[in-house]
């Protein structure tokens, strides 16, 4: 009898451990799924803002193809009320052109900060750079073909002035900014790393009195990487040793066919969010 509720006392404890396993295993799960709802959720947020911003574009695009249509009716009439009409149409057709710029760069704004990478958004926004630039040169050829028949725009050569200075002070701008953002981004997403044996970490102060960069290491002898990029490090050794701290479950230490060790990175933005220096010792 005592053998039998010693054995019903085990077995209540092993179910008891079941059900807590299972309880954690539910909980992780749920939040991975939670997670991944999150990353959907955003981006299909991105991809709607974009694809609202190049609606808008087109709509654009739309509405100075029917202005330029009136004018070239508004041209076969006679008097002040044709003038008035190509006179108005024109100056719609600049607003509207200027508008389109404004939302071209607002759209490949979004498109350099937003997590949704693709090809083909990049080929449409280049698609509307070039839509907008051959425009351009039409309502030029149709402003000279105007002004060769007589027919003065009132205001307009003025405003088209000073529309192309602020276009061009605003592409000046932009690239001002696109090569800050560009050098801001290339620092943020930089890091270093070094492999060596013992004695060459020792020799670079890499490795001094036991400790691992202290002070005045020669950062020289570090190879710079880009982490969205660079997410392999072969290391030539059958014995590798990671000395600086780095995420468990970030990393894979693996190796090769020829049993020398590799380092992947299967998480860039948390293997590097202790440090972005990386010390391997190797044999």
């Amino acid at each position: 009898m005592k053998k039998l509720f010693v054995f019903a006392m085990c077995m209540t404890a092993l179910t008891a451990c079941n059900q807590k396993s299972q309880q954690s295993t539910d909980l992780l799960v749920a939040q991975e799924r939670d997670s991944l709802n999150r990353i959907i959720v955003q981006k299909d947020n991105e991809i709607n803002d974009m694809m609202a911003t190049f609606n808008d574009i087109e709509e654009g695009f739309r509405a100075i193809n029917a202005a330029e249509d009136r004018v070239s009716v508004a041209r076969q009439g006679e008097g002040a009320s044709m003038k008035e009409r190509i006179n108005e149409n024109m100056q719609f057709i600049q607003q509207t052109m200027q508008q389109n710029r404004e939302l071209i760069n607002k759209l490949r704004n979004q498109l350099r900060q937003s997590s949704v990478k693709g090809d083909q958004l990049r080929r449409t926004l280049d698609n509307l750079t070039k839509q907008l630039e051959e425009k351009d040169t039409q309502i030029k050829s149709l402003m000279a073909e105007l002004e060769a028949k007589n027919i003065q725009i009132t205001e307009l050569s003025t405003q088209v002035t000073d529309l192309e200075t602020n276009v061009a002070t605003l592409a000046e701008e932009s690239t001002q900014k696109s090569q800050t953002i560009s050098t801001q981004d290339k620092q943020l997403n930089t890091a270093w790393f070094v492999f060596g044996t013992k004695k060459e970490l020792k020799e670079q102060r890499i490795i001094e009195d036991g400790e691992v960069l202290r002070s005045n290491f020669n950062q020289d002898y570090f190879t710079k990487i880009d982490i969205r990029v660079d997410k392999e490090i072969k290391l030539y050794s059958r014995s590798a040793k990671l000395l600086t701290s780095h995420p468990a479950g970030s990393y894979r230490l693996e190796q090769d066919a020829n049993k020398q060790y590799v380092l992947r990175i299967e998480n860039p933005s948390q293997f590097w969010s202790t440090s972005r220096y990386l010390v391997i010792q190797v044999k």
